[in-house]
């Protein structure tokens, strides 16, 4: 397969037999994680000013920074301090150090969390991937588009399914219209609304559809299932990476073309050689722009592999028509 994508990674590059000129650093680079709940992950390593620096990302969520990063002989050591959000240490300020070992491509890695007493906790294994180097910026110009693949009928959820089976199904057609309705009842246990994808899978593509979010709603759209394009109610804000059309907590918009809550929204994007180029109702907000890795709640964490379109629906009200998305065929 021609395209590298790149999902739940610790980037990390090195000079490693048989791969293209990586730093002298062996932990400098791309890696993709798989977690010790065999989620996707992601972590970046660069060399700053005599340093090193990372940011990382562990499930869901956005790319968030590391507290310190170092070598200590043959292992890297990573800590990030944290607030924990619930369980029987909310509230608690938790260290968790992160160690990892290489052997050429392959990355082992130990997690282990420190309370404020010292006393450790939730110690766990798990891999990290080394990341082909990005291709070179694409000529969209030269890109040979087959026929154009109509996702959605207007009239059923053929070729739709829920990522996760398990989870309440919000999704309804009508009139033409793909709407999610993840609605919650006040007193009552909250309801795990599921997201949905298609069934068939891609690799680089044009993607046209057009959206409507409600006012103050969230939802966004999975690209090969890694890389979030962000839909949100953010007509007015000031420029940010997790606002509409944005690629989620990684590349933000470089102008703002959103429209008001509740009106249709156009959306032209092409993925093509891990590059990405956004248009949101007529307007070029992110040119061919780089994906250095996947975003919180991609699918998986291997950027080799074709994914399919998918429609977040755990979150917010959202509605979704004309979806069409051309494959862009090999060279």
């Amino acid at each position: 397969m021609k395209k590298i994508i790149l999902c739940a990674v610790v980037v990390l590059t090195s000079a490693v037999p048989g791969l293209h000129a990586y730093s002298e650093d062996p932990y400098i680079g791309h890696w993709a994680l798989t977690l010790p709940n065999g989620g996707p992950g992601w972590l970046g390593v660069t060399q700053e000013k005599g340093g090193l620096e990372a940011s990382i990302l562990w499930g869901g969520g956005s790319v968030k920074p590391v507290n310190s990063i170092k070598v200590q002989g043959d292992r890297l050591v990573i800590t990030r301090v944290q607030v924990e959000p619930r369980g029987a240490n909310k509230g608690k300020k938790i260290t968790e150090t992160i160690t990892a070992t290489l052997s050429g491509d392959d990355m082992k890695l130990i997690t282990v969390k420190t309370r404020p007493d010292g006393s450790k906790f939730a110690r766990a294994e798990f891999s990290g991937k080394r990341t082909p180097p990005l291709p070179p910026r694409p000529d969209l110009s030269k890109a040979r588009y087959g026929k154009p693949i109509t996702l959605f009928n207007g009239k059923n959820l053929d070729g739709w399914e829920l990522t996760n089976p398990n989870n309440a199904n919000g999704w309804v057609v009508e009139g033409s219209t793909l709407i999610n309705r993840p609605t919650q009842h006040e007193g009552e246990k909250h309801i795990a609304y599921g997201n949905l994808r298609t069934t068939g899978v891609f690799e680089d593509f044009n993607l046209k559809l057009e959206v409507s979010v409600p006012e103050k709603s969230n939802s966004g759209i999975y690209l090969r299932g890694i890389y979030e394009l962000q839909v949100l109610d953010s007509y007015g804000k000031p420029l940010d990476s997790h606002n509409m059309g944005a690629i989620y907590s990684r590349i933000t918009p470089s102008v703002s073309a959103e429209k008001p809550a509740g009106q249709w929204q156009s959306l032209d994007v092409t993925l093509l050689d891990r590059h990405v180029t956004v248009v949101l109702n007529g307007k070029k907000i992110i040119d061919n722009e780089p994906l250095l890795g996947c975003t919180g709640g991609a699918l998986w964490s291997d950027p080799m592999k074709p994914g399919p379109l998918y429609l977040q629906g755990n979150h917010g009200a959202a509605s979704f028509r004309n979806i069409v998305l051309t494959p862009i065929l090999e060279e």
